[in-house]
């Protein structure tokens, strides 16, 4: 190898995970049927969004919620600045898209600048309830072996769980055959996960059928689209207390890498 070929190693693209290792076809929305907003939803979400909607679920005994708020729970999240998001062609296309759709009078759009500096995907939910968690010594160090790695932010994504939430999925970086975000669930002892969302858009009433086929198709359209790719090279400890993380804050930065 010559010494220019030394100081300029060949950078090659990233590879990664692809469905047939993930679980979002899995968890996809069935849309055979009108979208209706389930229990999960109305518990933890619509109250925030529409708290005079008539089928709110306030609370419920055996759940920590009411209407939509409960004690502050911390988790691991990777976090998605909005700004590089909309710099994005792919992605305002995207919601041109969506806002153009039979069914955009329906999603909770004043509720995205509410939520814009604190984006993200959870890789560890639910690290500790009220106080922040303790990051131990071994784990910081686990961390510290995990170099800076890639994510690509895909389509949109409507799942089985939490149906009237709107995602993009979350592609990990594989190397040597390892799923990285596998890599840090493991750091934390955490068993291997195969879906991973960044939550950005929120329906305030079920949909029809007509609705549900416009989504669908739009789903359909945009599956497998590659509207960002990031570099991760930290990841944040963020306690909330509500699922959309509307007074959320950022309680520890974890770097990877040495």
């Amino acid at each position: 190898m010559t010494d220019a070929a030394l100081a300029n190693p060949v950078s090659t693209a990233p590879v990664f995970c692809e469905d047939d290792e993930l679980g979002y076809r899995r968890s996809l929305t069935d849309f055979t049927s009108p979208l209706m907003l389930d229990e999960s939803y109305r518990l933890a979400h619509l109250p925030l969004v529409a708290p005079e909607h008539p089928g709110i679920i306030a609370r419920r005994e055996g759940k920590f919620y009411e209407m939509g708020r409960h004690p502050v729970v911390y988790s691991l999240v990777l976090p998605v600045e909005d700004g590089t998001l909309r710099a994005s062609p792919a992605f305002v296309a995207l919601e041109a898209e969506l806002k153009a759709a039979p069914f955009a009078g329906k999603i909770a759009w004043d509720i995205l600048p509410k939520r814009q500096d604190r984006l993200h995907a959870t890789v560890c939910g639910s690290l500790s309830l009220a106080e922040p968690p303790t990051i131990t010594a071994e784990t910081r160090e686990a961390l510290r072996k995990i170099e800076p790695f890639t994510v690509e932010l895909r389509g949109l994504f409507s799942g089985n769980v939490n149906r009237g939430r709107l995602y993009l999925p979350v592609y990990p970086e594989k190397r040597a055959g390892r799923n990285a975000l596998q890599d840090v669930q493991a750091a934390f002892g955490r068993a291997p996960g195969d879906l991973w969302l960044v939550g950005l858009y929120n329906f305030i009433d079920d949909l029809d059928a007509d609705e549900t086929a416009a989504l669908a198709g739009i789903v359909s359209r945009w599956w497998g689209t590659s509207l960002l790719n990031l570099t991760v090279s930290e990841l944040q400890v963020m306690g909330a207390s509500d699922d959309l993380v509307l007074d959320a804050h950022v309680e520890a930065v974890l770097p990877l890498g040495a």
